[in-house]
């Protein structure tokens, strides 16, 4: 295989894998390039002008290579969960401001695939032990430390209880509503931002975002996933909070209190986080 642009110095090489699969890095957004395909036993074929966006996984379609001196032809393509691995490792580089995880957003939604397990785990873990994770339980234990909530002692200890508190809700509901459950049920974790249309429209889209999720079948669903994993977070915190902020109520005040976060930050994503996020601005 053979990625060039007319300059001998940009003029790339590469194998293609026992699934035929290839790949080329390092490409300059916004240069034409094309690609040629040669194999023993076929004619050579060559790729109408490419040209790719910084940021951009670009799958090449419409390869087909014909046997020398027949008129028979064999069509070469990626496996589902090949370009599923290439477009979560595009999502694993967004991060707002250039530092905070935004890998649960997909910005070109008409070309994803479906997750396999494999990938929501690896998603889940990668959030769960990400640095600004543990920054983020951190700044909100703190919080809570001087709003006094839960009823924790204060002090260092009641402060550890707290960041403790908070990291396992944080954990918790990204195991159960981002992996666990979207892989029992067969849904897919993440926002599909719409970017396009009017303002009623992806004002709406984002509101439905806590009820309504993508399968994996590619249709529209009840996102029981979501909902599913706030109420076990929830319902689990019974474990380690305080007898006194313990029981039904609190469990579906503060499912109560996730949807509502998840409202406000569906919004955030629709109209405002994309701007922020540079490894996004170019993509589809």
């Amino acid at each position: 295989m053979v990625l060039e642009d007319g300059d001998p110095a940009d003029r790339q090489t590469t194998d293609a894998s026992d699934t035929g699969f290839f790949t080329f890095a390092n490409v300059i957004p916004g240069k034409p390039y094309r690609v040629s395909i040669a194999a023993n036993g076929f004619e050579k074929w060559q790729s109408a002008p490419l040209q790719v966006a910084a940021g951009q996984y670009l799958e090449l379609t419409g390869v087909q290579l014909k046997l020398s001196g027949a008129t028979s032809s064999v069509t070469v393509y990626s496996s589902t969960e090949e370009i599923a691995t290439q477009q979560v490792h595009i999502e694993e580089e967004q991060r707002v401001l250039g530092f905070i995880p935004n890998f649960y957003v997909v910005y070109d939604a008409q070309n994803a695939v479906p997750l396999t397990t494999k990938l929501k785990f690896q998603m889940a873990l990668r959030v769960s032990v990400d640095p600004i994770s543990f920054v983020g339980a951190a700044f909100l234990a703190g919080v809570n430390q001087a709003a006094d909530t839960p009823d924790f002692q204060q002090g260092a200890k009641g402060y550890g209880q707290r960041f403790g508190a908070v990291y396992a809700d944080g954990l918790t509901d990204i195991l159960f509503g981002g992996a666990i459950l979207p892989s029992l049920l067969h849904q897919d974790p993440r926002y599909f931002y719409q970017g396009t249309g009017t303002v009623k429209s992806r004002t709406l889209h984002a509101l439905a975002n806590p009820f309504i999720c993508k399968g994996d079948n590619g249709k529209w669903q009840p996102n029981y996933s979501s909902m599913g994993g706030d109420l076990i977070s929830s319902s689990l915190s019974n474990l380690y909070y305080p007898e006194s902020n313990r029981g039904a109520g609190f469990v579906f005040e503060n499912f109560a209190i996730s949807t509502a976060e998840r409202e406000i930050s569906s919004i955030f994503q629709e109209f405002v986080v994309r701007k922020l996020t540079p490894s996004a601005k170019h993509q589809n």
